[in-house]
């Protein structure tokens, strides 16, 4: 039986099983390599994608459980060519390195800066909790998160 959502605006369906992990159903079917399986434990938040608008780890996320809901993966942040504004402020704060970690970020500070839109340091270091990135000391992302909400 197919899986029906709707990603980054578009209607999709996929033949996989309910159990599949979400992640490989957006990779390997909607071939969009954004999210990153990079522990597939629920550990990195490397593959960060928003379900109905909030964070999930698509990794653990089996994708019947996308089944009429709205994914929105990074590739899906971008508007018309133009970078989100966490994105741009990763660019100019020079905070991604190796980049397995920067799509998962970008989601999760996304939707933090949605709904925490004056953020303290701490807050924005509590956001990032669930995610882990093995390049940088994250003072450049705790920047960038920071200067995209006075932006």
């Amino acid at each position: 039986m197919p899986i029906e959502m709707t990603v980054n605006g578009e209607p999709r369906r996929s033949l996989a099983e309910p159990m599949t992990p979400l992640i490989d159903v957006l990779r390997d079917e909607f071939h969009l390599t954004g999210a990153k399986p990079v522990c597939r434990e629920g550990f990195c938040g490397a593959c960060t994608v928003q379900l109905d608008g909030a964070p999930v780890l698509s990794c653990l996320t089996p994708a019947g459980l996308a089944e009429g809901h709205e994914i929105r993966t990074v590739e899906g942040l971008s508007a018309g060519g133009r970078l989100n504004p966490i994105q741009a402020k990763f660019a100019e704060h020079d905070a991604v390195q190796c980049g397995m970690c920067f799509p998962g970020m970008v989601v999760t500070l996304t939707h933090f800066l949605a709904h925490t839109p004056r953020p303290s340091r701490d807050e924005v270091q509590a956001a990032l909790a669930g995610n882990a990135c093995r390049c940088t000391g994250y003072e450049r992302i705790v920047a960038a998160a920071l200067d995209a909400a006075g932006a």
